[in-house]
């Protein structure tokens, strides 16, 4: 596991791991489009937060965190219809 000692780029991380797992039992329950769309939301959420960490500037940071944040809301929004 990556810990890079930023606790929100860590905790998303561990996100995308857990998500990725949790996938595996919705495909054997054939619940593939759910899979799908929480796969792309899921890891997506990490990805945003560590490219943020990276911005060319402070408005650069927080347009790639707000990404991330509408990733985790779509992502609730699968765990839900699940």
């Amino acid at each position: 596991m990556s810990e890079t000692g930023n606790i929100v780029v860590d905790l998303s991380f561990k996100f995308a791991l857990n998500i990725i797992s949790f996938i595996e039992n919705l495909e054997q329950e054939r619940k593939f489009v759910v899979a799908n769309q929480l796969l792309k939301s899921g890891t997506s959420i990490g990805a945003n937060v560590r490219e943020a960490q990276n911005g060319e500037s402070k408005s650069d940071f927080i347009h790639k965190m707000k990404i991330a944040a509408k990733e985790a809301n779509e992502a609730e929004y699968w765990l839900l219809i699940y």
